[in-house]
């Protein structure tokens, strides 16, 4: 059975759905009113506030622990400084993503780590011979993501930080209603946004304070049926669904290295050794054989096949998790793995892993679309992800 989060009397005080879901092992709100299109909104349009308290969270801290992340991440972890948040995934041996996740210089021998899964046991294994100190603090410390385009707003008026000036994928400390924080310019929604990382006991005072101080900019807590539409709209993968950690696949073909992920910018193979490098290195030379990419689907296409059924076209208001073929000529390609209809963009759109042959920008494909039971085809063309993908995600100094 699912435990609370350190905000969980906040969040079910607000459900009025009562739609909880399960988040490695914690109960999370799937949407707080029947609908989600007001959460969304939130994102797009204001601010949202989502608990992120079921990350698995690590710190690593010691003389060594710089060794360790990089030897473990496919980034060169020598080159970020203090105050940087990196976007990284970590392979094992063979080169296969065990996960994804980011990773906080918080000190110059101090990093936060935030994980999809459990990486404890990992994280020992490649630490042998290493003077470093690895701390499972997934219950220690609770986490919030404030996301839109007032977010900034907001936090400046509330926090006690430096945050005009905060870039993205920074961090920095501060105080909320007196409480200790992180506050990092980060998120998993390809807007302007932050988490906030506080002590699990002080947690409901962070939450009073940002839904408080929030009203004047139309704060909304939101769930994961609005995030999930803005991670596919950003181009943000989902493990267990865009692709498989290589430690649950069954089959080979489940398993997916950083260039299949699309993600080859971030696999720096000169520099030190790191798990999984020789693979790599030799993938890079033969060349990957499929990708993760970004498809829109034609609007005239959807519109041909509800026509023929004598029906209005529909799309569904959640993003769908069910894989479905696509086609080049007839002949199947690859599979779409998140599917939504954009809001913000009035389209449909996936992330698709397709054969690479096929995979390249403006690449003309078909997706199966399902109707009344038939399934039928409709066009689709590879396209340029993220998305969305709006300036003031990066702006500095923050927009009053």
């Amino acid at each position: 059975m699912p435990v609370r989060t350190a905000f969980h009397e906040r969040t079910l005080a607000l459900c009025e759905s009562l739609n909880y879901r399960e988040w490695a092992g914690y109960y999370t709100v799937s949407a707080y009113e029947t609908h989600h299109e007001h959460e969304y909104n939130a994102i797009r349009n204001a601010s949202a506030l989502i608990d992120i308290t079921p990350l698995y969270k690590y710190r690593i801290s010691g003389r060594d622990a710089t060794r360790l992340v990089d030897r473990v991440v496919t980034r060169n972890v020598q080159k970020v400084k203090v105050g940087q948040v990196i976007y990284t995934p970590w392979c094992d041996e063979k080169g296969k993503v065990i996960d994804d996740g980011t990773v906080s210089r918080l000190e110059e021998n101090t990093y936060r780590w935030t994980a999809a899964d459990p990486n404890f046991r990992w994280l020992h294994q490649n630490a042998l011979g290493l003077d470093v100190s690895i701390e499972d603090i997934s219950e220690k410390l609770a986490a919030l993501a404030l996301q839109g385009p007032t977010s900034g707003r907001l936090l400046k008026s509330i926090a006690e930080a430096s945050l005009a000036d905060l870039k993205y994928f920074h961090v920095t400390t501060g105080k909320i209603a007196g409480i200790p924080v992180e506050i990092s310019r980060t998120g998993y929604t390809g807007d302007l946004g932050y988490e906030i990382w506080m002590a699990w006991d002080k947690a409901k005072q962070v939450w009073d304070a940002l839904m408080q101080g929030g009203r004047a900019f139309d704060i909304h807590p939101a769930g994961m049926l609005a995030l999930d539409v803005a991670r596919i709209e950003a181009g943000l993968l989902l493990i267990e669904v865009d692709f498989n950690s290589s430690k649950k696949a069954i089959i080979e073909s489940q398993k997916y290295s950083p260039f299949e992920l699309g993600l080859g910018r971030l696999v720096n193979l000169d520099k030190g050794r790191f798990v999984g490098q020789e693979a790599l290195a030799a993938e890079q030379k033969r060349g990957h054989a499929r990708e993760i990419v970004g498809l829109e689907i034609g609007w005239n296409g959807i519109e041909r096949v509800y026509e023929q059924a004598g029906l209005p076209p529909a799309m569904p208001a959640a993003a769908s998790r069910v894989a479905v073929p696509v086609y080049k000529s007839g002949t199947q390609t690859g599979k779409a793995t998140s599917t939504t209809w954009s809001p913000s963009l009035k389209k449909l759109i996936a992330l698709a892993t397709i054969d690479r042959k096929n995979s390249k920008l403006d690449s003309e494909l078909e997706m199966e679309i399902t109707v009344e039971a038939v399934r039928h085809r409709v066009p689709a063309k590879v396209a340029k992800t993220p998305f969305f993908n709006p300036k003031r995600k990066t702006a500095v100094p923050i927009e009053d």
